[in-house]
């Protein structure tokens, strides 16, 4: 773990779901106590990746990577609603920690460079902690901010 995100890291939680893969940066599959469930991270966005159903993005791969290294198959999680528990898309919305550490996979992804944040109404309780992220990972020059000069870069045409 990097020196960075040291302090985002908690005692243990008590899981409530277990990862079952990766779907891309900001996107997972879990179990929910015999329920198959796509949950995406809230607070954030991750680039496209390539073979993806959008156009692939600077930093895609690299992100759906990072995700599946904090994240591989048979993790427990805690996974932390805001106001709104389901997308348009019938994904549960969700804050996602590590149960063994406690580590808040959402602000990782941020303080490292892999992600952007992204707020949508009214999901935005971690809104202030995910923004001081961003801003340190931009001015640190950290994954998408130095590799892609910052979020959505298209690297092919979109479909």
């Amino acid at each position: 773990m990097s020196d960075t995100v040291a302090h985002a890291v908690e005692p243990a939680l008590e899981a409530n779901a277990t990862v079952l893969s990766v779907i891309d940066g900001d996107t997972i599959e879990a179990d929910l106590g015999g329920l198959r469930k796509l949950v995406r991270l809230i607070g954030i966005d991750t680039p496209e990746k390539t073979g993806g159903f959008l156009a692939a993005e600077c930093g895609g791969d690299a992100a759906t990577r990072r995700t599946s290294e904090l994240l591989p198959p048979g993790t427990p999680v805690l996974l932390q609603r805001d106001i709104e528990l389901i997308d348009r898309y019938d994904r549960l919305l969700a804050y996602v920690y590590r149960a063994d550490d406690g580590l808040f996979v959402n602000l990782y992804l941020v303080l490292d460079g892999y992600a952007a944040t992204m707020h949508v109404e009214p999901n935005t309780e971690h809104k202030a902690v995910l923004d001081s992220a961003e801003a340190e990972a931009r001015a640190a020059r950290r994954g998408i901010w130095a590799d892609c000069g910052g979020p959505n870069r298209q690297l092919e045409p979109a479909r």
